[in-house]
């Protein structure tokens, strides 16, 4: 048994849990916010059989959308720096990790 946890934007999450659910993968969900794009996110932790990840994975990515969000640089005292200058950022769908489960019980 595999606990996936992935990290989805929060304008994401309705179709991708309704989704999951769907095709019968249940989930526990934990606000979380980055720190650096500051976007509004939410972990997902998933416990699914090995050989389901795979499909997991497929459903999550046709429900999740890739983003290039523009942020403004820091401030900064040196004259004429270049810091405050926007940058473009890609913002991925959602980031995923996959760890083994030892046991699982429901107590």
């Amino acid at each position: 048994m595999k606990l996936v946890i992935v990290i989805v934007s929060n304008k994401d999450l309705t179709n991708v849990l309704s989704s999951t659910i769907e095709e019968g993968y249940f989930s526990t969900k934990i606000s979380t916010q980055g720190m650096f794009l500051e976007n509004g996110q939410t972990t997902v932790l998933f416990g699914v059989k090995d050989d389901e990840v795979e499909k997991l994975f497929g459903i999550i990515e046709k429900h999740v959308t890739k983003r290039v969000v523009r942020h403004v640089g820091v401030d900064s005292t040196l004259q004429g720096s270049l810091l405050r200058k926007p940058v473009d950022v890609e913002e991925y769908g959602a980031v995923a990790f996959v760890l083994d489960v030892d046991q699982f019980r429901k107590l």
